[in-house]
């Protein structure tokens, strides 16, 4: 069972005192994730493990699962795995958040490999993924009113050959010829014992998860047992999770988050999650009714993206109890200042900020939940880890170690780092030699703390000096107006970049672009840091796990740029521009003139050659 102390961990000293103390071997005896159901159901089996909310109804009668019940379904569903496609198959599931999720990736992983899928990919992309993967199985939810999960999943049993069909769907469903039904599949299962002998786990692959990658289709990253095994313990130890914690669990398990620092470490410490709908906060009703769940719960730890964690913010708590709440912890992006002071005032607490990576076993370093908050820090490594700041050489390699206080590039070392993607064309430039290359510019203080200063691929560049968007970001997101900022850099003949910045308003407050200039001006030291733009919009677009998508808004400030050159400089009101991100060089800007202004191709084509992105012009052909 695993060791975290007498001592939650709250600073430094405590961190070096906790990793002197005993060896990780010492405290981490667990060798496979179902080590893991099997210590926390001998240590308190009777204990409410996972507590499902359907609806989040005031009257809702929530589902209950305890450790010695989860226990049993997840070896069931090894069983019902290994049964069907023979030995360490590969598991690919298409799920919301149920019990049944957290039910076949622990089973899968447990059997073979799990490989979590976001449903609301593309179907060719999904194909693409179980291919890739190697998957036998595809676990999905059956038909459903709202979501096309299923429609997908037997679009895709045609197109790759020989894969399992397994359905998620209530006990009343009609059976389907060729489809396994989950529910009934698991109750002809033994749940005291496997049924194919040893269960994965050290060096195995525990699963392939895919990266959010923003174009083509995304890499598979390789999960080890021990990697995810040291990654959970990590974060149980720098949360401070116990078995009295009540944690809001609202992140999508097909995400590292969900299933790490919300899952597995949760469940190495015997806390209880409570699962807030299969949809979490992307269901509105949940906002809404989010601090009466809290109080109705008495959930001691709240959990999500910044960006949800706003939303529930901006609802009033009313006369809703939430004095079982002692910390917050959020991560996925990056936290606004004024988000973090906005929680402190609503809840009395701190929230805390955690760094993660689906290439280190989805954590890398925690705020300490217990210590008394580092502002803007993402805290420590995890225990037994390393964490490094790196100088950028000029061919983009890693070097020497920064100074404090210095920004360079993050470098993650330890047992948890994967060993690879599935691909391993794809591994040059991130691994080397069992050191991750983050891609995250970041620095450290005096005390070690980690500072994340953005990603690298998003740094603004405006002739040659370097400007972080969390600058920009942070002081917008102060302004009461605004719920969400982003800034990304727009393309510019002289400097390469300038600086701009979206903004979507809180809802029925008005406020003017001049006072938004006015307010970035006021905040923000480095003036090559000002805004060139403000553009105030409906909405900014997230990915299904709540990060602001920024490939999206850079693609929305070249469009507008090269629209205004063309259509307003050059003269050609009908042109159209259209902006892709990827490339060769990032970013594809596409120009169609009209066929009477044909003769200004090379016109265009000269003004957009000063310009860093790759350029099509071309003319339009006949309706």
């Amino acid at each position: 069972m695993a060791d975290f102390g007498n001592k939650r961990i709250c600073t430094l000293d405590d961190l070096q005192r906790f990793e002197a103390e005993k060896t990780l071997e010492q405290r981490l005896p667990e060798h496979s994730i179902l080590d893991v159901f099997i210590a926390s159901a001998k240590r308190n089996g009777d204990a409410t493990a996972i507590t499902m909310l359907m609806t989040g109804a005031a009257d809702e009668q929530p589902r209950r699962v305890t450790y010695d019940q989860l226990l049993g379904m997840i070896r069931g569903a090894a069983n019902l795995f290994s049964e069907l496609a023979g030995p360490a198959p590969g598991v690919a599931y298409m799920l919301p958040s149920l019990v049944e999720t957290h039910v076949t990736l622990w089973g899968a992983e447990t059997a073979g490999y799990a490989v979590p899928i976001n449903f609301l990919l593309q179907g060719d992309s999904i194909a693409e993924l179980l291919k890739a993967s190697g998957a036998k199985i595809l676990v999905a939810l059956g038909p459903h009113p709202q979501l096309d999960i299923w429609q997908k999943a037997l679009e895709l049993r045609d197109a790759v050959p020989g894969l399992i069909l397994v359905r998620v769907s209530p006990p009343d469903t009609p059976a389907e010829d060729g489809v396994v039904d989950l529910g009934t599949a698991l109750k002809a299962q033994p749940v005291d014992e496997l049924t194919f002998g040893a269960p994965r786990g050290g060096d195995d692959v525990a699963a392939y998860f895919h990266t959010g990658g923003t174009t083509g289709v995304p890499k598979l990253v390789a999960h080890t047992h021990r990697g995810q095994l040291v990654a959970g313990f990590g974060g149980a130890a720098m949360c401070g999770y116990t078995p009295d914690d009540v944690l809001t669990a609202t992140l999508p398990l097909f995400h590292v988050a969900g299933t790490i620092v919300a899952g597995l470490s949760a469940f190495m410490a015997g806390t209880e999650l409570v699962i807030m709908t299969p949809a979490g906060l992307r269901n509105p009703a949940i906002v809404e009714g989010f601090w009466r769940l809290v109080a109705q719960h008495k959930a001691t730890l709240i959990g999500g993206v910044p960006t949800a964690v706003g939303a529930v913010l901006q609802v009033p708590v009313g006369d809703n109890d939430i004095s079982a709440v002692r910390a917050g912890l959020t991560g996925a992006a990056l936290l606004p200042p004024a988000v973090g002071k906005r929680f402190t005032e609503v809840t009395g607490c701190t929230l805390y900020e955690i760094l993660g990576m689906t290439e280190a076993s989805g954590l890398i370093s925690i705020d300490p939940l217990s210590g008394s908050g580092g502002v803007g820090s993402v805290g420590w490594p995890l225990p037994y880890t390393r964490v490094d700041v790196l100088r950028q050489n000029a061919d983009g390699s890693l070097g020497e170690v920064c100074a404090a206080r210095e920004i360079g590039v993050i470098a993650i070392s330890g047992d948890h780092v994967s060993p690879g993607y599935r691909n391993p064309d794809h591994n040059d430039d991130v691994f080397n030699n069992g050191v991750l290359n983050s891609g995250d510019l970041g620095y450290k203080d005096e005390q070690g703390r980690v500072y994340i200063a953005g990603r690298s691929k998003d740094l603004i560049i405006r002739s040659g000096h370097n400007i972080d968007p969390a600058m920009i970001e942070n002081t917008m997101s102060t302004h009461p107006a605004v719920a969400l900022a982003a800034a990304v850099g727009q393309p510019d003949a002289y400097a390469g970049e300038l600086p701009v910045c979206f903004v979507q308003l809180v809802p029925d407050i008005d406020v003017s672009v001049e006072e938004l200039q006015a307010h970035a001006q006021s905040g923000i030291d480095e003036r090559p840091a000002w805004p060139k733009e403000i553009h105030i919009v409906d909405t900014i677009p997230l990915t299904t796990v709540g990060k602001i998508y920024k490939p999206s808004l850079r693609c929305d400030s070249a469009r507008l740029r090269i629209s205004n050159l063309v259509c307003n400089e050059l003269g050609l009101p009908n042109a159209e521009v259209e902006a892709v991100d990827g490339g060769a060089r990032g970013l594809r800007v596409t120009v169609t003139l009209d066929k009477v202004d044909g003769g200004s191709v090379a016109a265009v084509e000269k003004e957009l050659s000063a310009y860093l992105f790759e350029a099509v012009v071309q003319v339009r052909t006949a309706d």
